[in-house]
């Protein structure tokens, strides 16, 4: 068994240091030593769950970004090393789930806009939902996300985003009328396809 008393040891001192860091150019160069130290490990620990370099990637920076918010929870493990192992497969567990569930409803834009599509063209409309929902301005982009991939109720979106629920819920409106309108079978402004959509949004 590896001696990682020394590993532990550094990740709860930089983790100290994010926690105790005056000015967000101490918390930020902390949080980058920490990085460095356990990146690559946690990458390839995650690309052995995802089996997606680009996921394992985007599932340590969920990690970090969470210790940035309560390096505390660190500093207090026993082993911070194992703990940041834990975090790394949970986060990529939500990535395999989130995965799951797409694969389960056939489609992308069969979630979005509750329409099936044929197999056939599943992908091709996958690539067009990408690119509409890519356009989306960040901060209705965002509730899209969060509602729907997060299946996040609008409570807790504004608690996420510093909003009201009912900015939340007005955001995620405007958004399904735009990927109506981006994404409907006759483009355009289809006020029966944005009306079905608005009507989605809970």
């Amino acid at each position: 068994m590896p001696n990682d008393a020394p590993l532990n040891a550094q990740i709860r001192q930089s983790a100290r240091e994010i926690a105790a860091g005056q000015s967000s150019s101490e918390r930020s160069l902390a949080l980058a030593t920490l990085y460095d130290l356990t990146a690559d490990r946690l990458i390839r620990f995650a690309a052995s769950i995802t089996r997606r370099q680009h996921d394992a990637e985007d599932v340590v920076s969920a990690a970090m970004v969470k210790i940035a918010s309560r390096p505390k929870l660190l500093v207090a493990a026993d082993r911070p090393w194992h703990y940041l192992l834990r975090m790394v497969r949970n986060e990529a567990l939500v990535i395999l789930r989130t995965r799951s569930r797409w694969s389960s409803i056939g489609s992308i834009a069969e979630r979005l806009i509750g329409r099936s599509c044929d197999v056939v063209e599943s992908d091709d409309q996958k690539r067009q939902v990408w690119k509409a929902l890519a356009s989306l301005p960040g901060a209705q982009s965002e509730v899209v996300v969060l509602k729907i991939w997060e299946q996040m109720t609008f409570v807790e979106i504004a608690q996420v985003l510093e909003i009201t629920p009912s900015t939340a819920a007005s955001r995620y409106r405007y958004a399904l009328e735009k990927l109506s309108c981006k994404l409907g079978p006759s483009h355009p402004t289809r006020s029966q396809s944005g009306a079905t959509l608005t009507g989605s949004s809970r």
